[in-house]
């Protein structure tokens, strides 16, 4: 595990306690949290004091809110999460997975089908090329059988997306994307992530060079025409 915030509000809906956790196979050129990268990080944490904070934090959850996990790629642990996350529901706490969906085993099956509420999935890019250039990874189809099978558990889920000006943020991506999920009837809403540099010292601090610096923030303008676009597609479109 690398760290737990106790009031996240970004990260699923209402008050939530968020996990973040250790290790990703991605090394995305955006990433604002690249100290979660790392496989050999973080530290072992006891899931039942894990269980026993969020319990102890029920009266500020509220009806909506609840305990995400994200990372990282919090499905890296999925063996562990099945437990923490049927723990959770012993407890009638609602969860959440963060996730990039690169990984899909019969844990993960079991843990989405039986114990999420909610998955947020991250749509990195609709091209096999701009994926392989934003995550250093290949197969973006992953992602997308990903959000197959959660389609055909009849389960919620929301999409992220970060808006890179000139590499996600074209109006012929954005359409594509729309067209892509539109009679999906489990996506309750997307979530834009506008670009931006915050995470660049965090880079500097591991040693590592951050390869978007010509990279610039989003106008005003592409933001609200990014959102009109998706709207046209999706039943909310959130700007973060």
């Amino acid at each position: 595990m690398h760290s737990v915030e106790s009031f996240g509000t970004h990260d699923g809906p209402g008050i939530r306690m968020v996990v973040f956790l250790q290790g990703c196979k991605l090394k995305c050129l955006y990433c604002h949290n690249p100290d979660t990268i790392d496989t050999h990080g973080g530290k072992e944490y006891p899931i039942e004091s894990l269980v026993k904070r969020a319990v102890n934090m029920k009266s500020y959850f509220g009806e909506f809110g609840g305990v995400t996990v994200s990372g990282g790629e919090p499905l890296l642990q999925s063996k562990e999460l099945v437990h923490f996350f049927q723990r959770l529901k012993e407890e009638g706490i609602h969860t959440n997975v963060d996730t990039n969906g690169r990984v899909f085993n019969h844990f993960t099956e079991e843990l989405l089908d039986k114990y999420t509420d909610l998955v947020m999935l991250d749509i990195k890019h609709m091209h096999e090329d701009g994926y392989q250039m934003l995550t250093g990874q290949k197969n973006k189809e992953t992602t997308f059988n990903f959000a197959k099978h959660r389609e055909a558990s009849g389960k919620a889920m929301w999409l992220r997306y970060v808006l890179i000006p000139g590499i996600t943020n074209t109006p012929e991506l954005l359409h594509e994307m729309g067209n892509y999920f539109k009679d999906y009837k489990t996506i309750e809403k997307i979530e834009i992530q506008p670009y931006h540099k915050l995470g660049i010292h965090k880079w500097e601090a591991l040693g590592w060079e951050y390869k978007l610096n010509d990279a610039r923030e989003n106008t005003e303008e592409e933001l609200e025409s990014a959102v009109e676009i998706l709207k046209n597609y999706f039943k909310e479109v959130k700007l973060n």
